[in-house]
């Protein structure tokens, strides 16, 4: 049993993260800003904290075992709110953790950072990061690398799907927000639409993170589940939600990234297996859609971009409301 500091435990990902540390047989601590949520109502020791008080972490880096490191200001929209922030919680606080903490690190980057290339791309593919958002996460990489930090590194896929029962629906991925859309408003927009994204259910991130809690590989690890282009994931999801059309504009936008990937090292080294699929994520989401578990999808807590946004100091373009749902798909 390992004493595990899940930093950021209470966001989209630490929810079901937490539930199978505990699961697993290690004592976990939850050190988390409760920057989207109004409480912490789970059962697990929690410390409420921000990581850019570096003097308030350390106590907790001393009693670790292991410290699964999620906080960050994630997605392009978000990150772009106030540049100096970002760099600040998605970099600076990596410099940090590994200046003030020796044991064993897990850390989520994300496969944003191969921007727009063809093919099945590797961990050893070309970097080619299109947004601040990739680029901080390519730097927290290489300080961990640089350093030699006992730290395994996991480029998730764009996430999906429900988490554990406290966690919020994050309405501004692409599978979701697909999915409310033609839920609620019986279509969904899709610009261009050839896009390649690797998709991965958020309750599989811990999947992969938590046998590696006391394990010993290092290096970085894609993680997906299937790679499916915008257009086609939008009709998959109408084989769930009949009623919904497609609507495809060729009108280009900001978000020019494209990627697939394998995760094949994953899957040989610490035999990774993605045990939730697309069409569960799609299912879940319309289900809880359609039993009206959400009184309104449309408010700002679903989304990263409109959460952060009264909280930082910049001045920004709306992106749009589109049947009260914010974003644009292909953004996230």
């Amino acid at each position: 049993m390992a004493k595990v500091l899940v930093v950021g435990g209470a966001g989209y990902v630490g929810g079901y993260l937490t539930d199978e540390a505990d699961r697993a047989g290690h004592d976990v601590v939850v050190f988390d800003k409760l920057l989207y949520e109004d409480t912490y109502l789970k059962e697990q020791k929690f410390v409420r904290g921000d990581v850019l008080d570096r003097d308030s972490l350390r106590p907790h880096l001393r009693w670790a075992d292991c410290v699964v490191w999620l906080p960050a200001i994630v997605g392009d929209p978000a990150c772009a709110l106030d540049p100096e922030l970002t760099i600040a919680t998605n970099v600076e606080t990596v410099r940090n953790l590994v200046a003030d903490f020796g044991g064993r690190i897990l850390f989520p980057s994300t496969c944003s950072v191969y921007g727009a290339q063809d093919g099945e791309l590797t961990e050893d593919s070309p970097l080619a990061p299109l947004s601040l958002y990739a680029e901080t996460k390519i730097d927290a990489e290489r300080i961990l690398l640089d350093t030699n930090a006992d730290a395994a590194i996991f480029r998730l896929g764009t996430l999906f799907g429900l988490g554990d029962a406290f966690s919020r629906l994050r309405a501004d991925l692409v599978l979701n927000l697909l999915t409310v859309r033609a839920v609620v408003a019986g279509r969904m927009s899709v610009f261009g639409g050839r896009q390649f994204r690797p998709l991965l259910h958020v309750r599989d991130v811990a999947t992969a993170m938590i046998p590696n809690v006391d394990a010993s590989d290092r290096g970085i690890y894609n993680l997906h589940c299937e790679n499916l282009t915008i257009l086609d994931l939008a009709e998959r999801i109408k084989t769930h939600v009949p009623e919904a059309t497609v609507n495809i504009t060729e009108t280009s936008f900001q978000d020019s990234r494209n990627y697939s990937v394998s995760s094949a090292r994953a899957q040989k080294t610490f035999d990774f297996s993605p045990r939730w699929t697309v069409d569960d994520g799609i299912v879940e989401v319309a289900d809880l859609v359609r039993s009206g578990r959400i009184k309104d999808i449309s408010i700002a807590r679903y989304s990263n971009h409109d959460a952060l946004r009264p909280l930082v100091i910049s001045e920004v373009t709306p992106l749009g409301t589109i049947h009260g749902v914010r974003g644009r798909v292909g953004l996230i």
